[in-house]
């Protein structure tokens, strides 16, 4: 048994650290690759990398043209991931997005032509702009890991990672995403207004590169991230952090402006999530100030408000933030 922080105590071994020292190596290695694209989001940036490393999906919630497709294919190249834009338009129809059936007239018989769905790291943009019969079918490659076609399931790329953008303040022609599917959604990030400082240096590479789309050196292949998400689903962590995550996803279903609170996927992301940003910092342990750190992007997005909180502007961030002030923590360690 290693002394760790309060909270935070649990079995680790060589291999645990072994584990740890990579998942940080090549977690530097990527955002130092993907830095050179994109300016001034280096913790939103940390924490789409931490939800790939536990395997989850992301939302980008946020105002247009602040790089969140450049993120996207940024972190699918450092990666090693294949990488395909789905632009999610009303008219769009499931077989736009796992594909269809083709008659070959040569052959005369009818060939499958796999759709964008069917690669490492599909960016769904703006994905409430799509109708909900095709949001169904982004449900199931996301919660499953397959697609249903023409009677048939075929089996996804393995990783396979969703990362969807959505515009928070437009709402002509679009269609919520309805609570389970945002609840696959690992995580929900927003990248925000850049400071005067990065944005002037935004503008000057934009100037200097001209015309050429930046290309980054793969840091992983699909092989080597899908090792590391496997070994770092082996390091333990404490009961005592896993029940502080149930205690606020359960404290979230009390707030009296909430009308669903997080279920046990969302206390499941809290632990997940928390685990992964441990690793990215070196450390074999999770402590609590991990789950504090991510209760915001795991929980907030999982919060259904009352229609009176809703009116008052409610802001389900704000309520998250009032969790993790008044849930007790834990308190000592062994």
């Amino acid at each position: 048994m290693t002394e760790t922080p309060a909270g935070s105590t649990a079995r680790t071994s060589s291999a645990d650290h072994e584990t740890v020292e990579a998942v940080a190596a090549a977690g530097a290695a990527v955002l130092e690759g993907v830095g050179a694209a994109v300016v001034g989001t280096r913790e939103p940036l940390r924490l789409a990398l931490a939800a790939v490393l536990a395997g989850g999906h992301v939302l980008f919630e946020d105002m247009p043209g602040l790089g969140k497709t450049l993120v996207a294919r940024s972190l699918a190249q450092t990666l090693g991931l294949g990488f395909r834009r789905l632009q999610c338009t009303p008219d769009l129809l499931p077989s736009d997005v796992t594909g269809s059936s083709i008659f070959d007239p040569v052959e005369r018989s009818f060939e499958f032509q796999p759709g964008p769905v069917f690669t490492g790291l599909l960016l769904a943009d703006e994905i409430n702009r799509t109708s909900p019969k095709t949001q169904s079918a982004l449900l199931e490659a996301m919660a499953e890991g397959q697609v249903s076609v023409e009677g048939s399931t075929r089996i996804l790329p393995v990783p396979f990672h969703v990362f969807a953008t959505s515009n928070p303040v437009e709402f002509e022609g679009t269609y919520p995403l309805p609570e389970a599917q945002l609840d696959r959604f690992l995580v929900r990030l927003s990248l925000g207004y850049p400071t005067a400082e990065a944005e002037s240096d935004i503008v000057s590479r934009r100037l200097l590169r001209g015309l050429v789309e930046p290309v980054l050196d793969p840091v992983l292949d699909p092989a080597g991230l899908r090792r590391l998400q496997e070994s770092l689903a082996g390091i333990p962590v404490s009961p005592d952090i896993v029940a502080y995550a149930v205690r606020l996803a359960a404290a979230s279903r009390d707030l009296d402006e909430v009308q669903v609170g997080a279920s046990p996927r969302g206390s499941q992301a809290l632990v997940l999530l928390a685990r992964a940003v441990a690793a990215l910092d070196g450390r074999a342990y999770v402590v609590p100030e991990d789950v504090k750190t991510v209760a915001v992007p795991a929980l907030a997005h999982r919060l259904v408000l009352s229609p009176a909180a809703w009116a008052r502007g409610s802001d389900p961030v704000e309520l998250v933030h009032r969790l993790t002030s008044t849930v007790p923590g834990p308190a000592t360690a062994p």
